[in-house]
C-alpha cells in the first residue's frame, strides 16, 4: 500500500486517523503511544513503517470509506 492510498483512506473515513491504528499486542511489544498518533501524517508514517498495525478491512465504495469492525458499518455504505 503506497502513502497516498493512505492518506486517501484516512480523507474518505469519518474516524479521527488514530482508529486506523490497531493497538494489538505488536503495538504495545513496539512500546508505542497512541497519543502519538492523531493526526493523518504520524498514523502514515506508522502505518508505513508498521503495515500490521492497520486496522482491517477497510471498505470502500465511491469517496466514502469505512473501517468494517464489526461488519455492520458496511451497511453504511450500502
Amino acid at each position: 500500500m503506497s502513502r497516498d492510498d493512505l492518506e486517501r483512506f484516512l480523507e474518505m473515513l469519518p474516524n479521527e486517523p488514530a482508529e486506523l491504528v490497531r493497538e494489538d499486542g505488536h503495538f504495545k511489544e513496539l512500546g508505542l503511544d497512541i497519543g502519538d498518533y492523531q493526526c493523518a501524517d504520524t498514523v502514515v508514517d506508522l502505518l508505513m513503517e508498521h503495515p500490521k498495525l492497520m486496522q482491517r478491512p477497510v471498505v470502500v465504495r465511491g469517496n466514502r470509506a469505512v473501517i468494517a469492525r464489526p461488519s455492520e458499518l458496511v451497511e453504511e455504505l450500502l
